[in-house]
This record gives structure tokens, C-alpha cells and sequence, in this order.
């Protein structure tokens, strides 16, 4: 699986949920072909090339197009969670 997290600056909050992320996949058995963190800037205009996007909540929408094209863009209330993550990995059907 191809996951993209983004956020505002791509520094903080992205490196942070990006290793969650690493650990709720390896928890749930998914494995990641590739994993990129980045601003949303960034993350906007590549998304379309990923299978996953992980970003804050509040900047979901900002990733419309990707979702459009079948990309599922999975928001994220606390960076540090695992237990969230898995939540929204089941909600979006990323796994059972």
C-alpha cells in the first residue's frame, strides 16, 4: 500500500502520524510499498499517486480530487493514536 500523510508545514504533525501509521499497519498486518510525508502543499498535487492519505481532520477537504479518483483520504484528530488509526483504517475499508 502507497500511504501519503500530509500537513500544513510537513514537518511536525505529519512526521508524527506518519509513525503511527507505520505501527497501526504493522499491528493490522498491511504492508507499506511506500510511505511519504509532506506539506500539504506537496501532498495535494502528488496524492493521486498514492492508495491512502493520512492528513489532520481539518484539512481533508483539501484533498477532494485524490478522493475523486479513488484515493482514500483518511483524517486524523490525534497524530499520536494507533488505536485511532486503526479505527479509520476500518471505517475506510482499508482493513476488515
Amino acid at each position: 500500500m502507497r500511504v501519503l500523510v500530509a500537513c500544513g508545514n510537513g514537518s511536525g504533525t505529519s512526521l508524527m502520524i506518519r509513525r503511527t501509521v507505520e505501527k497501526a499497519f504493522k499491528a493490522k498486518d498491511v504492508r507499506i510499498t511506500n510511505i511519504h510525508h509532506c506539506a500539504i502543499s506537496e501532498g495535494k498535487s502528488i496524492a493521486k499517486n498514492f492508495d491512502v492519505v493520512f492528513t489532520p481532520a481539518n484539512f481533508v477537504s483539501m484533498f477532494d480530487q485524490a478522493a475523486q479518483k479513488g484515493v482514500k483520504v483518511v483524517g486524523v484528530k490525534n497524530p499520536m493514536s494507533q488505536k485511532e488509526i486503526e479505527e479509520r483504517m476500518v471505517e475506510h475499508e482499508i482493513v476488515k
